[in-house]
């Protein structure tokens, strides 16, 4: 049975990507729905799918409801424990639950100042002092990660922690933030993984532009790539 689905717009919805990457590296079997955020019929969008004003949501195929980003994380690696969404090494896998769920609650800073824009990059952004701080954690954290596993993802093969940091990734990018070789050649894979490259070439076609995520006067820039 399929897992429906209910997710933003592609471009702009950091949560919605978190939970298409609980899904589609894995290969579970998911149905897409959408809802346009900061339309006036998002919020009965959402309803209609019988979650409650935000994305993503998870109708699982008993009927359950999960209406969170870190339910459906938790919740897709206990009903597919085949699947890799979590490390297979105990003190890894602790290691992965913990940056998971101190993404899911933290880094309010680059959060707040970067908004997620896959449609494009921005030159001469200024980061605050809180900004390089949530930078450094994040660098931090990457690398303990990749040193142990080698990479090319956080614990080796792509998990459920990449899935919550891919934003975070794109935010690095489309800001001209700080990064290490370590983290560059991270950012490289992740952004090339097969999931990441589909998810943002179909938001390219499907979503238009949203006037709160244009941060003029910043100058756009092409959206960095990898070859």
């Amino acid at each position: 049975m399929t897992y429906s689905l209910l997710i933003g717009q592609k471009s702009y919805s950091s949560w919605s990507l978190r939970g298409w990457l609980s899904f589609a590296p894995f290969d579970i079997s998911v149905s897409v729905h959408s809802a346009v955020i900061y339309s006036d019929t998002f919020y009965d969008d959402v309803a209609t799918f019988g979650a409650h004003r935000t994305v993503p949501a998870v109708r699982t195929p008993d009927g359950g409801m999960l209406t969170d980003s870190l339910a459906i994380g938790w919740h897709l690696a206990e009903a597919f424990p085949d699947k890799g969404l979590l490390p297979a090494d105990p003190v890894a896998r602790a290691e992965a639950q913990s940056i998971i769920a101190e993404m899911h609650s933290g880094f309010t800073a680059i959060r707040g100042a970067c908004p997620m824009n896959l449609r494009t990059a921005w030159a001469g952004f200024e980061p605050s002092d809180d900004v390089l701080a949530d930078v450094e954690r994040i660098e931090e954290v990457w690398t303990r990660a990749l040193n142990r596993s080698g990479g090319p993802f956080l614990y080796g093969d792509f998990t459920l922690a990449d899935a919550f940091y891919a934003p975070v990734v794109t935010r690095l990018l489309t800001y001209g933030l700080p990064m290490s070789d370590t983290v560059a050649t991270y950012a490289k894979a992740l952004t090339t993984h097969p999931s990441f490259l589909s998810w943002r070439a179909e938001g390219l076609v499907e979503d238009a532009e949203v006037a709160v995520y244009d941060k003029a006067p910043l100058e756009r820039i092409p959206f960095p790539t990898f070859s």
